[in-house]
This record gives C-alpha cells, sequence and structure tokens, in this order.
C-alpha cells in the first residue's frame, strides 16, 4: 500500500498563530501550532483580492497533489467576519529552510555533491509534476525547501498552471509569471510555456545553487535590460567555474535556447550529474570554462550586486513580449524605447526560516 503523505490538518479554531517568519506582496507567513496534536505547520495569510486569487490557486495545485517531493497542504481556511476576508492555507513545515538560505548558511553556495543530490531530488519533484500536467512556473532556491534530514521538496505554487493537454503539454494561459532572471527566453516573449520551461529554471536553480548567485548575475544592470536580453539573446547564463564535465554538460541540456532541445525531467533523472556514476572532478582545459552569455541586445554588461537589487530579481511579470520585436532587433531596427510592457508584481511569499 502506497505511504499517505498528507499531513494532519488542524480543526477550526484548534490551531494558534505564532511567530511572523516571512512577508510577501500580498501576505504573510507564520509559523503555526495544531493545539490538538502540539504539531508545527506554516500558515500563509492574505487580505488582499490579488493574495486571496493566488493562495487560492496554490491550495487547489497542492490538494490535487501526493509526493514526498512536494510540500503538503494541510488545509485552508477562510474567514469573512466584521465586513473583513482572510484566506489562510496551511503548508507542512520544513524546519530546515529554503536552498537559498542553507546556501548562506554554509558559506555562500553549495558543495558539488550536494548541488548532484539536491538536483536529483528537485527533479523527482518536476518529474511529478509534469507526469500530473502541472508547471511550476516560478523554480528557484527559493521555492525549494529542505527538512533537518536533508529531504528536498517543491513549494510556492502561487504561480503555477495546470496544462491543458498532456500530448502538446500546452498550458491554459499564456499569462507571463515567474522570476525574471530564472524564466525561459520563451516565456518572457510571451510564446506561452510548457513543461521545458521549469527545465530551463532548473537550469538557473543549479547555478545558483553552486555559485549563491542568481543566474545572470554578471550580465545586466536593471531589470529591463535583464529582461531584454534574456528574451531576445541567443545565449544561456554563465555556468558555475570549477563545475564537473557532467555538470556542464547537465546544464547544457537544460538551458538550450529551443525549448525543443531541452532534457525533460524524465531524461534528465537518467544524466550521469545527478546518477552520481562519477565523482566531481575538474575540467580539463581552461579553455573549457563555462561560456558567458554571447547576446546580441546591445546593453550593458555589468552585474548584479545581488538578486535582492531588483526585489531579488524576486518581482514576478507579466510582460507581453514580441518575438517579432525580437527578430526586428536582431535586423537591426531600434528597439523601442518606450517598450509598453506592463511589470505586475504577483504573489512574492518568502518563505524565511528563522532560529
Amino acid at each position: 500500500m502506497a505511504r499517505n503523505w498528507r499531513c494532519v490538518p488542524p480543526q477550526p479554531g484548534e490551531w494558534a498563530r505564532g511567530k511572523l517568519v516571512g512577508s510577501g506582496s500580498f501576505g504573510t507567513v507564520h509559523l503555526a501550532m495544531n493545539k490538538a496534536t502540539g504539531a508545527l505547520f506554516v500558515v500563509k495569510s492574505t487580505q488582499s483580492e490579488a493574495g486571496l486569487k493566488s493562495l487560492e490557486n496554490e491550495a487547489k495545485i497542492l490538494q490535487s497533489l501526493n509526493s514526498p517531493h512536494i510540500v503538503q497542504c494541510m488545509g485552508k481556511e477562510f474567514l469573512n467576519e466584521d465586513g473583513g476576508k482572510e484566506f489562510n492555507l496551511f503548508i507542512e513545515y520544513m524546519a530546515g529552510g529554503n536552498l537559498s538560505e542553507v546556501s548562506e548558511i554554509f558559506g555562500g553556495k553549495l558543495d558539488e555533491r550536494v548541488v548532484r543530490l539536491y538536483t536529483r531530488e528537485i527533479l523527482q519533484g518536476l518529474k511529478y509534476l509534469h507526469e500530473n500536467g502541472i508547471v511550476h512556473c516560478d523554480l528557484k532556491c527559493k521555492n525549494v525547501l529542505v527538512s533537518p534530514s536533508g529531504d528536498v521538496k517543491l513549494a510556492d505554487f502561487g504561480c503555477s498552471k495546470r496544462a491543458y493537454d498532456l500530448k502538446t503539454n500546452r498550458v491554459c494561459s499564456k499569462s507571463v509569471v515567474g522570476t525574471p532572471l530564472w524564466m525561459a527566453p520563451e516565456v518572457l516573449r510571451n510564446e506561452g510555456f510548457d513543461f521545458s520551461a521549469d527545465v530551463w529554471s532548473l537550469g538557473c536553480t543549479v547555478i545558483e545553487m553552486a555559485t549563491g548567485r542568481p543566474p545572470w548575475d554578471h550580465d545586466v544592470s536593471n531589470p529591463m535590460a535583464m529582461v531584454m536580453k534574456i528574451a531576445c539573446g541567443n545565449g544561456m547564463p554563465r555556468f558555475p567555474d570549477e563545475f564537473s564535465e557532467e555538470g556542464i554538460d547537465f546544464l547544457g541540456k537544460c538551458l538550450a535556447t529551443n525549448p525543443k532541445k531541452r532534457w525533460n525531467a524524465a531524461e534528465l533523472l537518467n544524466h550521469p550529474f545527478v546518477l552520481g556514476l562519477h565523482g566531481p572532478s575538474s575540467r580539463k582545459e581552461e579553455g573549457a570554462c563555462s561560456p558567458a552569455s554571447i547576446l546580441d541586445v546591445g546593453i550593458c554588461e555589468s552585474g548584479y550586486e545581488s538578486d535582492e537589487s531588483i526585489d531579488g530579481g524576486e518581482f514576478r511579470v507579466g510582460i507581453p513580449f514580441s518575438s517579432t520585436k525580437c527578430c526586428e532587433k536582431r535586423r537591426g531596427i531600434p528597439w523601442n524605447h518606450q517598450l509598453q510592457s506592463e511589470f505586475s508584481s504577483s504573489e512574492n511569499w518568502v518563505m524565511v526560516r528563522s532560529g
């Protein structure tokens, strides 16, 4: 009999809100306790309409899933008292925090052996999601949680989309959501997205784990330049220095600019980088170093100070990019300096675990 990974939900009025451990654009995140069992969990709360939409989407997605590689939803609660509304989403507590925090604690970046282990578990989560027709849409270190025993689970499904056709892998909406530094070029161009967009984000997340920095960290100096560069260039983020040959090859399979050439999650699970067939080995030649981004959009090449410099690359956007405009830029037609892209922030839950 398959193990039931569901957590026991708290009964109405039988839970207590504890210390604030995080906040986002639309709400707050608190540690909480089930008064009937003493169990700890996390409660995401919002009183705004935008936050309600995001949390309801997350609840709907999570309640349809049952995997040890996906953070578990313990239930939800909607309150409508004294003319005010509040939506609470109860989530499994992962005491180890997110991968961004873990990386910071252990010297700013993770050893490649650990990156391999975590990447394999992330892939198992992605494979499960994709088999169930769901695109995560916002994969990055801050949305991957770790338990004290080293179990890794995907979290934050406020942006996630369910595929309408598993044969074509196309999703219902063409809205552009996610975090720009981790988003695939075709997503930023508003060409729609499929499961391969998560694979691109996985490659960016591996770079983030291995370097302690966001992808594209050395390539852009402002949000608009960054978005244009990723959307309309034909390169990829800089690979980690001193990464193994297996790691470099793995990133190449994730970060192909043509989404049809990216490996899927099942294929990547059989890659030597995550199978552990070979130990980490330095690249044989200095010339084999990872390529810096070679893009054809003429913008400033200076890097970010940190991923927090544009709200951490942490704003989620809806950007009506046109592939035609990108092609026109490549042919030498000047980019419209009054680009009518509307940056609309979506939910940005930051799951902070304080001691």
